[in-house]
């Protein structure tokens, strides 16, 4: 670096205009951690980011939360929004706190993973379409008031659903219009379309710990702000 690009950038760390590294967040600093005993954090560190760290913890005898594994994660190509306020097709990551109703995979489940696992096959489908009465919900084959157009055939995505979790958004009592099939998933080339998406070697390890007797959650959230995953 030359030395007046040093010197300016320190003059822009006194006055505060270069922002300080976001701290990991730990479920201590949460709101709320679901009432389980695994906790999946997921932090940006701006509302309009597109990548970010993905830590998994669980607590221990006597309480303690203790941090199992971490990985670099991504998030929607538009960033993240309040999930309350999302939009479909908008290519944001709802932000909130959500439970993990069970995993999929293209290929066969990791050794050692205890949690609900679907195999995705060629008539497996996440129905998207707002007229459906299977509307963000798997559909094997495609219900017949689901659109293709509409939905996603999930064998199409071989990278990026590999593996993954179905993310408990707007999942037990779906409002239509909110948005369908936000995943944790295996990194694809970029940003998502509003999953959250982690390398395949994390997503493995992910797999292997989630224990479902241990009521499983993820937090989404931004460092900061309205959306800061600490208010969740």
């Amino acid at each position: 670096m030359r030395p007046g690009v040093v010197a300016l950038a320190s003059l822009l760390l006194l006055l505060g205009a270069v922002p300080a590294r976001a701290v990991e967040p730990s479920p201590l600093s949460l709101a709320d951690t679901g009432g389980g005993s695994q906790l999946i954090l997921a932090q940006a560190p701006r509302a309009n980011s597109t990548s970010g760290t993905l830590s998994w913890w669980e607590r221990r005898r006597g309480g303690k939360w203790v941090k199992v594994g971490s990985a670099l994660a991504r998030f929607g190509a538009k960033g993240l929004v309040e999930g309350r306020a999302r939009k479909q097709g908008s290519y944001t990551t709802p932000t909130g706190l959500y439970d993990l109703p069970y995993a999929f995979g293209i290929k066969g489940a990791p050794g050692g993973t205890q949690v609900k696992y679907r195999r995705v096959r060629g008539s497996s489908w996440w129905c998207e379409d707002t007229r459906s009465r299977v509307y963000n919900r798997w559909s094997e084959p495609l219900a017949r008031d689901c659109r293709a157009s509409e939905s996603e055939r999930m064998i199409s995505y071989a990278t990026q659903y590999a593996y993954g979790m179905v993310i408990g958004y707007n999942y037990a009592e779906p409002v239509k219009g909110r948005g369908a099939g936000i995943f944790l998933h295996v990194n694809g080339r970029g940003a998502t379309a509003g999953c959250v998406s982690v390398p395949v070697g994390a997503m493995r390890r992910i797999l292997r710990w989630v224990d479902p007797g241990r009521a499983p959650h993820i937090a989404i959230g931004t460092a900061s702000g309205v959306t800061a995953v600490t208010r969740y």
